[in-house]
């Protein structure tokens, strides 16, 4: 009977529902070293048909054992917890241990799988690093000739782009201009004083390319049928990163259609007129002052030298009767200069060719 209730009964049902009468029918065996029920009964004041039920439930619970002794009878005896519990729990360990082996088989079965998809998938298709200029320069090469639509330019930095660089960005845009490709290129105010810049845009404007400036830019960005995006990498080396991943590009490319909008069409600084580029420059400048921002970082914001940006920023406090970039921004916002402008975060400017 024992054996076919024990076959009945897991060990998770067995070591459950006992209550107080089991508690003390335990502790009567435990002291008397019987199982009679009708002893349990009488010393307990538990009902005999309930105590010969929690002898059973003690039972199933490996805590009564019953042996044999000299003398042909058998005693019954209580058997400590701990004791219980390790008989209890041994299958259910062996279980567990089982399954433990079973996942980590499956852990070392899958995993070559699970490296090579995401070196391919993560890296090799979605990011990829160009860690030197001649990289760079290749895989810009092959991206222009696979282009079929369309490129969104992003090229902070006015004149201080490099010459070679440019020569190589002009021979590939007439190729796409050539081939029906649309193209679309931001540089700051500051390209507009540049001579080499304005041949350039005057060259590819002929073709078609159409090219806006704006006082500030978000960064260097290259796009490609808004499928392959090149940015700069964090240490301003010339290396680049490739990203492929569609949300990301598409992000990227709703940030430059805003400066975009913001921007206005390429023109020289003559036809334009030196007084309006100055004092959109000065405006700038003014903000960025009163924003904390140090010289340098003026700049690379404006794309111009630090050696320029020095000369604007002396002539506004001049200009502003300031002494310090507190006072400047103070006397600013007393005259008006500073209402409905806020400066944005300073994005760095990489190198992308």
């Amino acid at each position: 009977m024992e054996g076919q209730e024990q076959v009945r009964t897991g060990p998770f049902e067995a070591a459950r529902g006992l209550g107080e009468n089991d508690l003390a029918v335990y502790g009567w065996v435990l002291e008397h070293r019987t199982g009679d029920p009708g002893a349990v009964s009488e010393a307990t004041g538990i009902g005999p048909e309930e105590a010969g039920l929690s002898l059973e439930r003690l039972r199933r619970a490996r805590l009564l054992h019953e042996q044999n002794v000299p003398g042909g009878s058998r005693e019954l005896f209580a058997v400590a917890p701990e004791t219980a519990l390790a008989q209890l729990a041994a299958p259910v360990e062996a279980k567990i241990r089982e399954q433990q082996d079973r996942l980590a088989g499956m852990r070392q079965d899958l995993g070559p799988f699970v490296a090579c998809y995401h070196q391919r998938h993560y890296r090799s298709e979605s990011l990829e690093l160009l860690e030197n200029v001649q990289d760079v320069r290749n895989t810009l090469n092959q991206a222009s000739n696979r282009c079929r639509k369309e490129v969104l330019t992003s090229q902070p930095g006015g004149g201080a782009r490099d010459p070679e660089a440019m020569r190589e960005a002009l021979v590939r845009d007439q190729s796409m201009l050539e081939r029906g490709i649309q193209l679309r290129t931001l540089y700051h105010h500051t390209a507009r004083f540049n001579g080499p810049s304005q041949a350039y845009v005057a060259a590819a404007s002929a073709l078609g390319g159409k090219y806006r400036t704006a006082h500030e830019l978000f960064g260097r960005l290259i796009v490609f049928d808004r499928e392959l995006a090149f940015i700069p990498v964090k240490d301003d080396s010339w290396g680049a990163v490739v990203i492929r991943e569609p949300s990301t590009v598409r992000y990227l490319c709703e940030i430059f259609e805003q400066a975009w909008d913001r921007a206005t069409p390429f023109a020289d600084a003559v036809s334009q007129g030196l007084e309006e580029v100055s004092r959109e420059i000065h405006e700038t400048i003014v903000r960025l002052l009163a924003a904390g921002l140090k010289d340098e970082a003026i700049a690379r914001r404006l794309g111009m030298s630090l050696r320029t940006a020095r000369r604007h920023i002396a002539d506004i406090m001049e200009e502003l009767d300031a002494t310090s970039r507190f006072q400047a921004g103070a006397h600013a916002a007393a005259r008006g200069l500073l209402a409905n402008t806020a400066p944005e975060a300073e994005s760095p400017d990489g190198p992308v060719a």
